[in-house]
């Protein structure tokens, strides 16, 4: 069987690294991905994927990089990502994949006006969303973990927004049946978190209250889960059930 590329498209700081998983790590785990079945290709690392064709889908992780910076990396997985969505690839972005895929088909990326997103947040599904099957699980509104300073300011041609926050309305982007992408990382857990706030506070002391208020809404966030967990098992590449 082909195997599930996960793009990794940068690295969590480094506590987080230390103390719980790297962003890889977050996705076979919340994703309960076969580690077997998966082939992790670190870009900004110089590492590169093979063609389209030669996976059974691809989930693009998030990143401390900004789309907009057009990294070199960057504008190979763009170009990459066109030719797979040309295949009709099943493809999962979250965060940095989700402004990543926009932007390779044509959308505006750029600083959110309203600054940074972040914490356990409310997500609202739009009406649109009934008509996708990947998210008949999911309640009208539920909770999801995020940190972001992009974001999708005007999709790209085609795309369909499906969810939004109070801040960003373009929370989840659907490309057809076999592309569907999430601003929120339904690879965060409650822990990662609360260790990405413990680790702004300490990075911008001057806020650290405002972290601190937010770490009490900290939660995991199973329906966000879901909609990732999905993805894998609709390409087979999830663990096997013990037992």
């Amino acid at each position: 069987m082909k195997p599930l590329l996960v793009m990794q498209t940068g690295d969590a700081p480094q506590a987080i690294r230390q103390e719980l998983a790297n962003f890889e790590g977050m996705f076979l785990q919340q994703g309960n991905i076969d580690a077997e079945r998966a082939h992790i290709v670190h870009l900004p690392a110089g590492e590169r994927p093979l063609p389209p064709a030669a996976y059974c889908g691809v989930v693009i992780t998030g990143s401390p990089a900004m789309v907009t910076e057009q990294l070199p990396w960057s504008e190979e997985a763009a170009e990459w990502l066109r030719q797979a969505m040309a295949l009709k690839l099943p493809l999962f972005g979250v965060c940095y994949g989700h402004q990543l895929l926009a932007y390779a088909l044509g959308g505006e990326v750029g600083y959110h006006p309203q600054g940074m997103e972040v914490g356990t947040l409310e997500i609202e599904l739009l009406p649109a969303a009934a008509e996708d099957r990947r998210l008949t699980l999911l309640p009208p509104r539920f909770k999801a973990n995020l940190i972001h300073s992009q974001s999708v300011l005007t999709p790209p041609a085609g795309a369909q927004t499906l969810a939004r926050s109070q801040q960003d309305a373009h929370q989840i982007l659907r490309y057809g049946d076999h592309a569907l992408t999430t601003q929120f990382h339904p690879e965060f857990n409650g822990a990662v978190m609360s260790q990405y706030l413990q680790w702004l506070g300490e990075l911008h002391p001057e806020q650290q209250a405002r972290y601190q208020q937010q770490q009490q809404q900290v939660s995991d966030t199973p329906f966000s889960r879901l909609l990732l967990q999905g993805f894998v098992v609709s390409l087979g590449a999830q663990k096997a059930m013990a037992g």
